[in-house]
């Protein structure tokens, strides 16, 4: 294949945070162009980010279906390959529907769905169709995170005994969404985030940063959600004990009012013969504890990393000492779903390193972990009282 793959947007308009994220990241590499886009519901601001980007006026839409139609009466050689879908969740559905049905390629934001069923009825569309579906838990898209995988898979850690998994931001401790603030303010509407805040927002992300690590499912979750900010029609905070195939054990913290902290999602593996401990803001380095051994510091871009790991390699772009983020992690979930995409198109079949990106089947585990957290927490039934003297 020798031209950049053709990319259209839905969402990611003025003002919005996660579009421009998405689209940095499918541009880094240079083999996908941004050729058209219903960049909002408002067809003058639609207009406005198709212009920022340099866009031709006529491939700007005012709608998702607009869109639809007007890419199919484009030839082979025009119309795009696939969407970047980065709207609020409630419609999520509908859009990824719409084009999954129309014959496009389609990469969705997290959560897929704002409920189990959608989701489900999601994956029915996605295995008929049988077009790609790439979900951007992005990051899974670390090398380190892929070096960490690797090793749990490969036994250096022995035996999985328990995942401590935390995603605690502070930015949600005030009511921003009376302020008008556009991203608190669909966060933190049921209408449009669906029943979960913070636990869909970002409890998601933890959920399956564990399981991809440890390559293990949560089965059974014991857990409860607050919401401390008066008036907040969502939760803001949410705590998990978690059970995992295979029999290890969990917690799963993530919060959106803990004042200080950013974006700390961090992740702790303990096993048999050791522990790994990760870090998304210090993302370069991986520890490595074995019993009766010192910790072990892996940096990211040595030698010894690519040696240990197919798929830290292919994530990795720069020497050691030169920090890769959180736009090369997001970037690596579009790498590796645009070179599945170009295997497609020339008849090849992609190789396991290609095809390493979230997918359809992440989107329903994620909603229904949310579902059992939701249900689990409104349950009286989870926990004893101690026994007063």
């Amino acid at each position: 294949m020798n031209r950049k793959l053709r990319m259209g947007m839905v969402g990611g308009g003025p003002g919005a945070f996660i579009g421009e994220v998405h689209r940095k990241a499918a541009r880094l590499d240079g083999g996908i162009e941004i050729v058209a886009g219903a960049f909002s519901s408002d067809p003058d601001k639609s207009r406005q980010t198709g212009a920022s980007l340099c866009l031709a006026p006529e491939r700007v839409y005012g709608s998702y279906l607009q869109m639809i139609e007007s890419e199919l009466q484009l030839s082979g050689d025009e119309r795009i390959d696939f969407v970047s879908i980065v709207t609020p969740n409630n419609s999520h559905f509908p859009i990824a529907k719409a084009f999954l049905e129309a014959g496009f390629d389609v990469v969705c934001d997290k959560p897929v769905t704002v409920c189990l069923d959608e989701a489900e009825r999601l994956k029915h569309i996605v295995e008929t169709t049988g077009r790609l579906f790439a979900l951007t838990h992005n990051y899974t898209g670390y090398p380190m995170v892929k070096l960490a995988r690797d090793m749990v898979c490969g036994g250096d850690i022995g035996k999985v005994l328990k995942v401590v998994v935390q995603y605690p931001q502070g930015w949600l401790a005030r009511p921003l969404e009376r302020q008008n603030a556009k991203q608190a303010v669909w966060r933190t509407d049921p209408k449009q985030s669906g029943p979960a805040g913070c636990l869909g927002d970002i409890g998601t992300h933890a959920a399956n940063l564990a399981e991809y690590i440890s390559g293990l499912e949560i089965t059974e979750v014991c857990a409860e959600l607050t919401t401390f900010v008066d008036g907040r029609a969502l939760d803001d905070d949410v705590n998990c004990l978690l059970h995992f195939s295979g029999g290890a054990k969990g917690l799963l913290f993530a919060s959106q009012i803990s004042i200080g902290r950013e974006n700390d999602i961090a992740i702790w593996l303990h096993g048999t013969e050791g522990s790994i401990e990760w870090h998304q803001e210090n993302p370069n380095y991986l520890t490595v504890v074995n019993i009766g051994m010192p910790p072990v510091v892996w940096a990211r871009g040595n030698d010894y990393v690519a040696q240990k790991s197919a798929a830290a390699a292919r994530a990795t772009r720069l020497p050691a000492g030169h920090p890769e983020g959180f736009i090369e992690a997001f970037a690596n979930v579009y790498g590796n779903f645009a070179d599945t995409l170009r295997a497609r198109i020339d008849n090849r079949r992609p190789d396991k390193l290609m095809t390493d990106y979230p997918g359809i089947n992440e989107g329903v585990r994620g909603m229904a972990f949310i579902e059992a957290v939701i249900k689990s927490s409104k349950s009286g039934q989870k926990w004893q009282g101690l026994k007063k003297e």
